[in-house]
């Protein structure tokens, strides 16, 4: 008997401290970018299990964060992580439907599901006057990519480079305040966990289970053998 492919996915992905590349240097650098204020109001948005929300906290010891997701084990993960911290809510909500208005929106990587422009045009009402949104979207480092980094993202063929998310970007009425792709601490931080919890899994894992390890497992030793070639562009940008 086979699994489903979706509970596969959810088996491989349960417990992990992220769902994608990120550190808390990411968020440092955003706020700095942005200037935003230790009080600020954020919305942490797409939040998986809640990995960013640390760092939100750190850049506005004095702010809030509302962290959304519409995963419910990731939602109970981040609430059961931040349980009793009355500057943090953790909400199982649609990322595309923001509610009240937030100093800073911080996505890590999750902008895809939307499409960049659709994302900053939906959210632009829920930014304060000063409101900036940070985001990381996956691009392309080179207009030649090699086959397998190609394969490994054909199910994405909206992916662009960094000119084609500033393009998104100011298709969306906004401007980019800066850029910079995340380094490989960032990718480790997600890998490293991601391929201990594969290898866990391995012996007695059934066909579905096992091809879920192997698409994962084939990500990261592409990224390690084509980094060069590919990897995600943190954008900070607010509205003109």
């Amino acid at each position: 008997m086979t699994s489903d492919p979706t509970q596969a996915f959810f088996t491989l992905h349960r417990d992990l401290p992220r769902e994608g590349p990120g550190e808390p240097a990411d968020i440092h650098w955003a706020a700095s970018v942005a200037g935003t204020p230790q009080t600020a109001q954020m919305a942490d948005v797409g939040c998986g299990p809640g990995g960013d929300i640390g760092s939100l906290l750190e850049i506005a010891p004095r702010g809030q964060v509302t962290a959304l997701d519409k995963i419910a084990h990731f939602v109970t993960a981040a609430r059961e992580t931040w349980q009793g911290d009355g500057r943090v809510t953790v909400l199982k909500a649609d990322m595309a439907v923001i509610r009240n208005q937030y100093d800073l929106i911080w996505c890590a990587g999750a902008v895809y599901f939307l499409g960049v422009t659709e994302a900053l045009t939906g959210w632009r009402k829920s930014l304060t006057r000063n409101g900036v949104i940070a985001f990381s979207e996956i691009c392309w480092f080179t207009d030649r990519p090699s086959p397998r980094a190609r394969k490994l993202w054909s199910g994405y063929p909206a992916m662009t480079d960094a000119a084609g998310i500033q393009q998104r970007v100011e298709a969306a009425g906004y401007e980019v305040l800066d850029t910079r792709p995340l380094s490989d601490a960032a990718w480790e931080a997600y890998l490293t966990p991601l391929e201990i919890r594969i290898a866990a899994l391995r012996k007695g894992a059934d066909s579905a289970l096992q091809k879920v390890l192997d698409e994962a497992a084939e990500e990261a030793a592409c990224w390690r053998e084509h980094r060069q070639e590919f990897g995600y562009l943190l954008s900070v940008v607010r509205p003109k």
